[in-house]
């Protein structure tokens, strides 16, 4: 039996003794966190997954199998991450050998602890998984780059289960104009939104019920993919710009087109999008970013050695909260409507936040949700119902071409 369907004890004695006894606040939050669909849009893995790293076992990742367990994180997006390259052939060889490395890693993770985790392709199949009391893996690719020139590939990733795509990440690409231009490669707009590629991706991705992904997209790349695709977009790992101005988030017309078109803008647990850096930060950070240049380049060690003094600029202010984090929640409700907003951490992509550092603290989140005064069936619809929605509704589109 699956473990969301077994009542803790302390529930269990406080219905047995009779109504002098009343459950506490913590065995109520705690039973109600385990009734919901937990779903989490956005989770990165590194290229030493599954080879040097077994996430089966309690690791440095902020996600493993224990913290799954120990935060009842139900299912989630597990990330074909590719950095943006240079748009010719080498380019394009180099990020499908990132991608299908990470590819490779996801299906040895479900082949290799199939008894505590499953390959979810539809919404269907993540209420199964969960139900079973294993948790439901999909996987999404961040950066359509790697797809190259021609779509052909595409099948193929739909074949092993890619259920989302990103347009683009940091820099412009083949197929669109990112939020963030690569400062190097980039000066100004290279498309003016899509491509012509980048609409005929949006259209492929259509036929095969794959949803189209717009974080990292610029505003006029996202606006018009809304407006092309037949079915509705998501935002994987977004913030608002309301709450905090990054070139990242989302203003309240790219929440509204979200929401005209029945999509979901999950909110991102990634504290540089979460609160602004004070001007010592920024200044610092700049800096940083001058001195280790184009992070496309950049092997592991490097961009490890970046973590590490990237941590210590961010430990120069507060830190971003959970509740910083809700309070992008609340903006995106409050524009788009409790059935357009959904939660992703970008957890080993740079997310995390005080109160939500790694998937053991998965809780802390629904807490907060509920000490907001959301309730229940508005929390399952943030932490997940609102992307089952969608999946549904891009099953059906593909189903009936």
């Amino acid at each position: 039996m699956s473990r969301r369907y077994l009542l803790p004890l302390a529930l269990i004695l406080a219905a047995c003794s009779g109504p002098q006894e009343t459950v506490s606040d913590a065995d109520a939050a705690s039973a109600l966190h385990d009734r919901l669909l937990t779903l989490d849009t956005h989770i990165d893995i590194p290229l030493t997954y599954m080879t040097e790293i077994d996430p089966a076992t309690n690791t440095d990742l902020q996600v493993d199998l224990p913290k799954l367990d120990a935060g009842r994180l139900d299912s989630g997006f597990w990330i074909v991450y590719t950095p943006q390259g240079d748009l010719n052939a080498e380019g394009y060889a180099a990020g499908q050998e990132i991608a299908n490395t990470r590819i490779t890693a996801i299906q040895a993770l479900l082949r290799e602890h199939d008894e505590t985790v499953g390959l979810a392709k539809t919404a269907a199949d993540v209420r199964r998984i969960v139900g079973e009391g294993r948790h439901a893996v999909l996987i999404g690719m961040e950066n359509a780059y790697p797809i190259g020139e021609g779509l052909g590939v595409l099948p193929h990733l739909e074949k092993v289960g890619i259920r989302y795509v990103g347009i683009t990440h940091f820099g412009h690409n083949q197929f669109g104009d990112s939020s963030n231009p690569n400062p190097v490669r980039d000066a100004g707009p290279r498309h003016n939104g899509l491509s012509e590629l980048g609409r005929e991706l949006v259209g492929a991705l259509n036929d095969l019920g794959i949803m189209v992904d717009v974080s990292h997209a610029g505003k006029a790349t996202m606006m018009q993919a809304a407006d092309l695709s037949r079915t509705p977009i998501i935002a994987s790992h977004s913030g608002v710009k309301a709450v905090a101005d990054s070139a990242r988030n989302l203003d309240d017309e790219q929440l509204l087109k979200i929401r005209d078109v029945g999509g979901v803008a999950h909110m991102v647990a990634l504290g540089a999008y979460v609160k602004l850096p004070t001007a010592e930060q920024q200044a610092a950070r700049t800096a940083l970013d001058a001195e280790f240049g184009d992070r496309s380049t950049w092997d592991q060690p490097k961009r490890d050695l970046y973590g590490e003094r990237r941590a210590a600029i961010t430990a120069m202010a507060p830190e971003a909260t959970v509740s910083d984090f809700v309070d992008h929640i609340d903006h995106a409700v409050k524009i788009a409507g409790i059935d357009h907003v959904g939660i992703a951490s970008d957890f080993d992509g740079g997310g995390g936040i005080d109160g939500w550092r790694d998937a053991s603290e998965t809780q802390n989140v629904t807490d907060e949700l509920s000490r907001r005064g959301y309730s229940e069936e508005q929390i399952a619809k943030i932490w997940g119902g609102n992307l089952l929605r969608v999946m549904e509704a891009v099953e059906v589109e593909a189903k009936s071409d």
